[in-house]
């Protein structure tokens, strides 16, 4: 057995309260080393009188990455206390405790140490990591505001050009506005679409809007606060969430705030709100619009003109949190996405997350991190993130064909290992967006294999997001390439994968609860036949994925109590899966066939 292996943490992702009377706990083994766990637990204060140890539960295995195995148990928290160890066994003979100081014998003289117990002193309610129940049930779909659609011409920036006229380029505008996406909400919820994600809104120099001027006034070329307030009211009446972008890590060099510390330097009101070093404020731009160098001052990435803030500067805090208050009080949204949200402190997270809880309900807090998460994703800053570390392995397997198959499954799992399962069922999975080339390009035009992988993704944990425009074949490479104007002319469009698309949103909202809280279980991954089986199960209900990802056509035979939908081939007896094609299928009798 190899104990060095062996991981468990109270009151992390490891040792949690899933619901008020219910708590999950997990260990983590090497791979392949363990065939046996059970838990010993009971009342810290009952465990001579009771003698609990001597009782134990059954511990599933639930996932396995290259290196672990993990292993999980719900136990009672009726209680609200909780002492607990573990039982062990290898497949060699070895039988071990482990507990909170580490591996010994299993023997009874050390199971009686109190001491030798893991803890959960006291359940706290008001600790328990909670998610917004309405986010489940949600499928996403991503606006680049500027490019969706010119609703109101009037308001058209200084040089608009004709829609869709050229790929766009860094400085181009072309008119798209709020009014354009009041216009085609409709077409949205034809689609099955019920969360919108904004990029920002908010007044800027830019087309994309990530140098804010003014957080509290809707940019002018978008329309006005009145016309974002009617086009909320809008979304709240066909049951389409409304999600904002919040770029508080930095602010747009443009901004009176930033004019004044030019202006003034180091005697400016304004200079302790950004981390600059050195006065006056300058720097010296390479050839390309983002390639600075000499800058004085710390910014987003190397782009002079987005000047860091400074989050602990008391009065930057006031008047960031004043924003968040004001959109979600005055404008009623649902949910804020946070810019660069890795590069601000978590002191400010936790203010923000407090001040989101105040002024509503059930608000979502979605954070901007590319790369594992956990830090944020405790219970008192973020809900989720933009589950790029899990997506990226999708993308990295099916469409760039850099990983392998086991490895892709492991990293799916390890990243799902990192979270408590309430994370993990509002983290936010997107395969493009406006940061990245879409699906469609890095899948070099094969939208047989843009179907798989988008099938592949909406059978997962987490909730969907759909990248505007994606539904109808847009295009693009990395930014600005990715930020076409959508096509509205339907003879242009791909009626076909908008289809296709529209039914994927349907299956995914039709079994939404086990597609959101089921448990995954990989039953067949054949490297070499490119074959995928998995299946979502809760209780009763089962939804089981067959992928293709080879070369070559494969046939399987096809189980009576097997349903198949709308993404399937069938001949008598069998499935003819062709290369990049799927079968999702449901266990008859058990889950409806809508």
């Amino acid at each position: 057995m190899n104990t060095t292996a062996i991981y468990h943490r109270p009151e992390s992702e490891f040792a949690y309260l899933f619901e008020k009377d219910k708590m999950h706990i997990r260990l983590r083994t090497a791979r392949q080393d363990v065939r046996h766990v059970q838990l010993l637990c009971g009342d810290p204060y009952t465990l001579y009188k009771e003698a609990w140890y001597q009782r134990r539960i059954e511990m599933d295995k639930i996932l396995s990455t290259d290196l672990h195995d993990y292993w999980q148990v719900t136990v009672s928290a009726e209680f609200r206390r909780l002492s607990y160890g573990f039982s062990i066994e290898s497949f060699d003979g070895l039988h071990v405790f482990y507990g909170d100081h580490g591996v010994y014998p299993f023997e009874e003289q050390y199971l009686e140490m109190n001491n030798n117990y893991f803890r959960m002193p006291y359940f706290q309610e008001a600790d328990r990591f909670k998610v917004p129940e309405w986010v489940k049930e949600t499928v996403w779909y991503q606006i680049f505001p500027e490019r969706f659609a010119n609703g109101d011409p009037s308001n058209d920036p200084e040089g608009t050009l004709p829609w869709g006229s050229k790929n766009p380029d860094r400085q181009d505008f072309f008119g798209g506005d709020l009014q354009g996406v009041i216009d085609h909400l409709d077409y949205l919820v034809s689609l099955g679409i019920n969360g919108i994600y904004f990029c920002p809104i908010f007044e800027a120099y830019s087309n994309h809007k990530y140098d804010t001027i003014d957080y509290l006034a809707i940019d002018p070329a978008f329309g006005d606060n009145e016309t974002f307030k009617r086009l909320v009211e809008e979304c709240h009446k066909r049951g389409i969430k409304v999600m904002l972008d919040a770029v508080f890590n930095h602010i747009g060099d443009t901004s009176h705030q930033w004019l004044d510390v030019i202006k003034n330097g180091a005697d400016s009101p304004f200079a302790d709100w950004f981390h600059i070093n050195e006065f006056p404020v300058n720097y010296k731009e390479g050839e390309d619009f983002e390639d600075a160098y000499d800058i004085t001052y710390d910014v987003f990435a190397f782009t002079p003109h987005m000047p860091k803030l400074n989050t602990e500067n008391p009065d930057v805090q006031d008047y960031l949190l004043k924003i968040a208050r004001y959109w979600i009080e005055e404008f009623d949204i649902d949910a804020w996405r946070l810019d660069v949200a890795n590069e601000v402190s978590h002191n400010f997270w936790k203010k923000f997350r407090q001040v989101c809880d105040e002024a509503k309900d059930d608000f979502y807090i979605l954070g901007e991190i590319w790369h594992s998460s956990q830090r944020w994703l405790q219970g008192d800053e973020f809900h989720a993130v933009m589950n790029y570390a899990f997506t990226d392995a999708i993308i990295e397997y099916f469409v760039k064909g850099e990983i392998s198959m086991t490895k892709m499954v492991s990293e799916l799992n390890n990243q799902l290992m990192l979270y408590r399962d309430q994370t993990n069922q509002v983290q936010f999975n997107i395969l493009d967006s406006h940061d990245t080339p879409r699906l469609l390009t890095l899948a070099r035009g094969d939208k047989d294999l843009m179907r798989q992988v988008m099938a592949f993704t909406y059978l997962q944990q987490g909730v969907p997001c759909l990248y505007y425009g994606d539904e109808i074949g847009l295009t693009g490479d990395m930014d600005p390439d990715c930020r076409k104007c959508m096509v509205w002319e339907e003879e242009k469009q791909d009626r076909d994968l908008l289809r296709f698309t529209t039914d994927l949103i349907h299956l995914r909202k039709s079994h939404q609860k086990i597609l959101s809280e089921g448990s995954l279980n990989w039953n067949v991954i054949s490297e070499e036949e490119g074959l995928i089986i998995f299946e979502r199960e809760l209780g009763a209900q089962r939804i089981i994925g067959i992928f293709n990802t080879g070369e070559d056509q494969l046939t399987l035979s096809c189980p009576e109590e097997i349903l198949l939908d709308q993404f399937m081939q069938i001949e008598d007896e069998t499935m003819i899966i062709d290369n990049k094609g799927f079968v999702i299928a449901k266990i008859n009798n058990e889950i409806s066939n809508n």
